[in-house]
């Protein structure tokens, strides 16, 4: 998300609004012989006048119909780096499998930014039988 953030930074002079994504191995520490675990995650952004939550949302409900999750559950949920009552975790199979919001504004300001965003990042690891059929 961090990552999200900074090519909006280099890129707020372009038109609004912005909406940018990437797939990208993230690598997360773990109990295990080497320490760490690749994770295959997909995030995407909304930078513009309106904080584009509901496009935030409704990418998340394509996503997960693209990705054929017949049940998932988006529930509020309280995090720092969004703004109070407007973030979100995404459960699936009884596991947390993403989270989004709209970013806190302090967190605007620190990446120079003069406006609100929404972001949201999944874990596609999760989903990882379904990639195999396409294969």
């Amino acid at each position: 998300l961090p990552g999200l953030l900074k090519t909006i930074s280099a890129n707020k002079s372009l038109p609004l609004p912005l909406k940018i994504f990437e797939i990208q191995d993230v690598v997360k520490k773990v109990d295990n012989e080497v320490g760490a675990k690749n994770r295959r995650k997909l995030a995407a952004a909304f930078y513009s006048k309106s904080s584009g939550f509901e496009n935030i949302v409704g990418l998340v409900d394509r996503v997960m119909q693209i990705l054929e999750v017949k049940s998932y559950q988006i529930k509020p949920v309280d995090n720092n780096m969004f703004f109070p009552g407007r973030s979100f975790q995404i459960v699936a199979d009884g596991s947390i499998v993403g989270e989004g919001g709209v970013v806190h504004p302090e967190c605007i300001q620190n990446f120079e930014l003069d406006r609100p965003c929404s972001l949201v990042e999944i874990d596609l690891e999760h989903f990882e039988d379904i990639f195999v059929k396409y294969d």
